[in-house]
């Protein structure tokens, strides 16, 4: 095994949002920064967007889940015991890549489930310690939208003007006002105007897989090239097996494995976990030793458990007027009239809604076919003719929904792969079905003449929890900084250490979080414990 060269203050371990901010603000502050990232830089010229053949391409080489997918740098993960599996993306940029783009903030609600409903967990922090990240975040990421929305506390504006809300989300949006229900201009990661390194939207409407125009706020575009103009040295191709830990108990690295198989050892001061919540708690697990047994950091036994993902419903409206179908894949509008916990109701806490264009040809096509319907004249009715709400639920924690090392199913590198072992409950269902059903309304409202739930399973987005962030060591995984309790030069960043997932998109909170985690580093660097060279 050879080492890496250049030991590093500071070693990030992914380089999607939380991995590119955490490394550019150091960076910035003079701190030697190197990030391990086991995909490749993506070129924008390949993405499917401007070929006939976009929404084909989508089935599976731009998939996001992994295992349709098949890249040489996803590992594979077993859903037989899960009533889901999980989708991300490894490479420059992590999971923004195929993101939609929606760019929500958490309510001030979803830092005190325990206090405000009786369930799930209190964070240790409030959305007042998080707001000036957030305003930061927006400026750099270049966040469209309108400011003023109801539903959360007073703040400064979007940085860009809003994109435009089609005809037929106008005609949503007015029936929403008749019900005298919550809706707002919804807020995208999508540039309507040229910002930094994006340019202005174009409205291809193929976001899901990866912006040829360069307008969506993925992070190869908005964050790394400051971070490496800034020196941060940034290797792909690099899948990390191990962090490693010295004889104090403090990490000393990682071992990784590059694209021709050989082992390195990066020897770093500090290390950052930045791989996601699956890739984080799969890492650890991995970092097992006679010092951890059971995983590195996890004697509270919580590395893996507590998996939250977002259980997602859609409801189409079909109108009898037609318009261009594309627009940004992205939201319209979006409504918060049934987030909050409503005692009149059989479940707690609920959910968000995002208006959205609805698929193209192929995909609706493709769709009628597996129900048993008549393609053609599904695609006729929907195509430029129906928008969806979809409908985002929040899903609470519970230590049997876990991630563990698989038995048998391994990556390209022979390192295992991961089996969810997880189950929706019944406060889901409920939620759901209750969120389906007013969706139904609205669009019914808006003058929908056909009205379709195309949820059947719910699918699922975004992993959160697995190494929960807390007070008490007997009871989380890292501190309120994200910093293990029992590894102190070691941060676990993104949705990992989500006490709960909330019900909105996590994405701005895993960078607002970031944010506030390098804040504190800096400001702590000459009390921060590091190993003794040599």
């Amino acid at each position: 095994m050879s080492g890496a060269g250049e030991h590093a203050d500071v070693l990030v371990v992914g380089a999607g949002p939380a991995g590119a901010l955490t490394a550019s603000v150091l960076a910035q502050d003079g701190f030697r920064v190197v990030c391990l990232e086991q995909g490749d830089w993506v070129d924008s010229a390949v993405y499917p967007g401007l070929r006939p053949e976009w929404e084909l391409l989508e089935q599976k080489p731009w998939n996001s889940n992994p295992n349709l997918r098949g890249m040489p740098a996803d590992y594979p993960i077993d859903g037989s015991d899960a009533d889901f599996t999980t989708n991300m993306f490894a490479g420059v940029g992590g999971s923004t890549i195929l993101y939609r783009a929606h760019w929500h903030r958490f309510l001030p609600s979803d830092f005190r489930v325990r206090t405000l409903d009786g369930v799930a967990d209190d964070w240790p922090l409030t959305y007042e310690d998080l707001a000036p990240y957030y305003d930061a975040v927006d400026e750099i990421v270049g966040i469209a939208g309108v400011g003023g929305d109801p539903a959360y506390p007073p703040g400064p504006p979007p940085p860009l003007p809003p994109h435009p809300i089609s005809r037929l989300g106008r005609r949503v949006a007015e029936a929403m006002n008749r019900l005298g229900w919550h809706w707002w201009p919804a807020p995208n990661a999508i540039a309507s105007r040229r910002h930094r390194h994006l340019s202005a939207c174009v409205r291809y409407g193929t976001c899901i897989s990866g912006c040829p125009n360069g307008s969506k706020a993925s992070f190869d575009l908005v964050v790394w090239p400051e971070a490496i103009r800034d020196g941060v040295r940034l290797v792909t191709g690099a899948r990390v097996r191990e962090v490693t830990v010295g004889a104090g108990g403090l990490a000393t690295g990682v071992v990784y494995v590059d694209r021709d198989g050989r082992e390195h050892h990066q020897s770093a001061d500090v290390v950052v976990l930045a791989a996601n919540a699956v890739g984080n708690a799969r890492l650890l697990l991995l970092s097992a030793s006679t010092r951890f047994p059971d995983g590195l950091a996890n004697s509270s036994g919580l590395v893996g458990k507590r998996l939250m993902t977002h259980p997602l419903a859609t409801v189409v409206g079909v109108f009898d007027e037609e318009e261009a179908r594309r627009g940004p894949y992205g939201q319209f509008i979006h409504s918060m009239q049934f987030y909050e916990t409503d005692p009149a109701r059989d479940f707690v806490r609920g959910a968000k809604w995002g208006l959205l264009p609805t698929a193209g040809p192929f995909a609706t096509g493709l769709a009628a076919a597996l129900r048993g319907e008549v393609p053609h004249a599904d695609v006729a009715a929907r195509v430029g003719r129906s928008v969806q709400w979809g409908i985002l639920a929040e899903d609470l924690p519970h230590e049997s929904n876990r991630i563990v090392l698989h038995d048998t199913l391994t990556d390209t590198d022979g390192l295992p792969g991961i089996r969810i072992i997880a189950r929706d409950d019944d406060e889901v269902k409920r939620n759901l079905a209750f969120q389906v059903a007013m969706a139904t309304e609205a669009l019914r409202e808006a003058g929908a003449v056909q009205i379709v739930n195309t949820s059947g399973k719910p699918t699922r987005s975004h992993n959160i929890g697995t190494a929960v962030m807390g007070n008490d060591p007997a009871t989380s995984v890292v501190d309120r900084f994200g910093r293990a309790h029992e590894v102190p030069n070691l941060y676990v960043l993104g949705a990992s250490c989500f006490p709960t997932g909330a019900a909105v998109n996590p994405t701005a909170t895993i960078c607002a979080l970031a944010l506030r985690t390098v804040e504190h580093m800096i400001s702590a660097r000459h009390t921060q414990r590091i190993p003794v060279a040599g």
